[in-house]
């Protein structure tokens, strides 16, 4: 099984760990939630996520998702990604940016995939999570 880690600005990945628990109805296996607060030193972040990372780590593979691409979380991750078996690991890495419930819905519904087939799982998850609802509203603009 892939294993997951979710690191994102506090406290978005334990609020998103905490949503999956609440709607699968236990903690799922395997996923782990690392949130990075304000100001915290990027060699203590990347060291955090490396041990949640060795928590999940089965051999099958790490997913990682992070909220947004540029910022510390995602650069932490990125550069977990970056050294690779250098990290101590020895399992394939990728990083998904752009977090949101649908994507992590649709990970942990389909950790039977292998670790490309469970991002491209995600990546669907997170775009056909995003609809608009409710009625067409027309925008008037007003030109002075």
């Amino acid at each position: 099984m892939v294993g997951i880690v979710i690191v994102a600005h506090t406290p978005v990945a334990s609020a998103m760990l905490g949503f999956a628990e609440h709607a699968f109805g236990v903690l799922p296996e395997g996923v782990r939630a690392v949130d990075i607060p304000p100001y915290e030193d990027t060699k203590v972040s990347f060291d955090r996520v490396v041990k949640a990372a060795y928590g999940v780590n089965t051999g099958h593979g790490l997913l990682i998702l992070t909220d947004v691409m540029g910022a510390t979380p995602a650069n932490v991750a990125s550069k977990l990604e970056a050294l690779g078996p250098l990290s101590g690991l020895d399992t394939p890495i990728i990083v998904l940016a752009g977090l949101n419930l649908p994507m992590l819905m649709r990970c942990i519904s389909h950790r039977e995939e292998d670790l490309e087939g469970l991002a491209h799982k995600a990546l669907q998850g997170g775009q056909n999570g995003i609809l608009r609802l409710g009625s067409k509203t027309s925008q008037e603009t007003t030109e002075k």
